[in-house]
């Protein structure tokens, strides 16, 4: 059967709409012209609808995404968000809808699914959670006095040059190797400090430098010569806590003794829960501040580390315990797993894990 002109499929439409008003229906419309009684019936739907037969002007090329199509790929990626784009076009391709792994992505897009870089967080176990949930209940009602008087502890690392930098600039084409276009690097990441830091609502307490690998000893050290002179400073109450992670070094029979022997009470805390520790906004701000000073040695790296966390504003820790409740309140709402309340800026840091 040869293919009708657009001229002859006009008029075979304008015969379909006489023949129609004439009284006759679609089986008699559909013998007279031989057409499908289908085809008679999508005619006369479309001159009912818009008054005419002809061709009407469309927004663009139809999708070739059918419903069914957009349906099988809102359910493979909702029940793997890993899915890859090439992965989803060879599963539509399995069901003969072929189409590019771009057109894909925007389809998605639409339905409010878009591509993102995973957020890292701590690997949590069925004990983790249940130890995060169980601390969030039991502290939930504490009275704002208590955070207050809580001298809150952490280590991390700062790294002098590597990925804590700004991982995208704006440039012209053939610049890329431009000295102010390149991010250095050196072997074995041009060197680190690590750092003990404490602070609690009135401000922040002192920053150690740690000299070398930290055993138990060395925390212990840290623990004499920091601990007592930042309460002082800080001017915490008589009944005041040492908030500390389940660090292997911090929890040891050693570190128990010593903590017990020099009457520091610490708070129970859940393992893998940086997001309830508020000194991780703190880091943040710390490298934020030490990296836009660009650092060019270990040397200076140390000392900006030293003045940028003095400068920290008490405002600052005020605020962050002021909301402790709400962090609390986010891990029982997901019911122990992780939350959103550990920072996640646009500046990626090597940070230990907790």
């Amino acid at each position: 059967i040869m293919p009708r002109s657009k001229e002859i499929q006009e008029q075979m439409r304008t015969e379909v709409i006489e023949i129609y008003q004439s009284g006759k229906g679609y089986k008699a419309i559909s013998k007279a012209l031989g057409l499908q009684r289908t085809t008679v019936r999508a005619i006369i739907h479309k001159w009912q609808k818009h008054g005419t037969v002809v061709n009407l002007p469309r927004s663009g090329r139809p999708t070739k995404i059918t419903p069914r199509a957009q349906r099988r790929l809102i359910r493979e990626v909702t029940k793997d968000p890993r899915t890859t784009s090439k992965e989803l076009q060879a599963s539509l391709a399995s069901i003969k809808v072929s189409v590019h792994d771009s057109t894909i992505r925007k389809r998605l897009g639409k339905n409010g699914l878009h591509g993102r870089f995973p957020r890292r967080k701590p690997l949590l176990s069925k004990k983790n959670i249940r130890a995060r949930l169980n601390f969030a209940k039991k502290h939930l009602n504490d009275c704002q006095d208590f955070w207050e008087n809580t001298l809150w502890t952490d280590e991390t690392k700062v790294e002098l040059f590597g990925r804590q930098m700004s991982r995208y600039i704006w440039r012209k084409r053939n610049t890329a190797f431009q000295k102010k276009n390149i991010i250095p690097t050196v072997k074995y990441g041009g060197g680190s400090v690590m750092v003990w830091g404490c602070f609690a609502a009135s401000g922040p307490g002192r920053l150690a430098v740690i000299d070398g690998t930290m055993n138990s000893t060395v925390y212990q050290k840290i623990l004499k010569e920091n601990v007592r002179p930042s309460v002082r400073q800080l001017k915490l109450k008589r009944s005041w806590v040492l908030q500390q992670d389940n660090d292997p070094k911090h929890t040891s029979k050693s570190t128990s003794e010593w903590l017990k022997k020099n009457k520091m009470k610490t708070l129970e805390w859940p393992s893998q829960s940086p997001d309830l520790n508020p000194i991780e906004m703190l880091w943040h701000d710390l490298k934020k501040a030490v990296h836009a000073r660009k650092p060019s040695n270990k040397a200076e790296l140390q000392q900006f580390c030293k003045d940028e966390w003095a400068k920290i504003p008490p405002e600052r820790c005020k605020r962050l315990i002021a909301s402790y409740r709400k962090r609390l309140i986010a891990v029982i709402a997901a019911k122990g797993g992780p939350t959103s309340c550990e920072v996640q800026g646009e500046i990626t840091f090597s940070h230990r894990a907790m």
